[in-house]
């Protein structure tokens, strides 16, 4: 390259006047925290109130419940809003069943009915293992015989 093009390039870099020092590394902003120092103002401004000794938190969704153990709570009447935070696992009705039967409102217990029902339908010693052995069937890989290829073997399968 050109020495006088590099020179020009070489000074577009200073931070200062002639004679400064070169800028080493461009600075990088941490925004996650500036996120949360927004969430924490907003809610001080809302008034929330932290709410102690809460052990789980329950949240229900159709067939899954959204569980919260020891977590933090704050909540504002006023303004109809609760904040849980903490870290959350996902679990499946029936895994949590018999804990959270006092737990569960009008809607769930519906949800419950048609559990016990499906429960019921089922033959017993029928669970997954039925339902594994037909869907098989249809998976396997084809025979190799000699002479013959995968294609031969799909078309084959295709026509009958």
């Amino acid at each position: 390259m050109n020495r006088e093009k590099l020179m020009k390039m070489a000074g577009a870099v200073r931070t200062g006047g002639k004679g400064s020092v070169r800028r080493k590394k461009k600075a990088v902003h941490k925004t996650t925290t500036t996120d949360d120092k927004r969430l924490q103002s907003t809610l001080k401004r809302i008034g929330v109130n932290a709410i102690p000794a809460i052990e789980e938190v329950n949240i229900f969704k159709d067939d899954v419940v959204i569980q919260f153990i020891n977590p933090k709570v704050q909540a504002s009447i006023a303004a109809n809003t609760w904040v849980v935070s903490g870290s959350p696992q996902t679990k499946k009705l029936q895994d949590i069943l018999p804990g959270i039967i006092n737990q569960l409102g009008p809607d769930n217990l519906d949800n419950l009915r048609k559990l016990a029902e499906q429960f019921q339908r089922q033959p017993p010693g029928a669970g997954a293992g039925a339902a594994t052995a037909q869907d098989d069937d249809d998976d396997d890989v084809p025979e190799l015989v000699a002479g013959e290829t995968f294609e031969a073997a799909a078309e084959e399968t295709k026509t009958t």
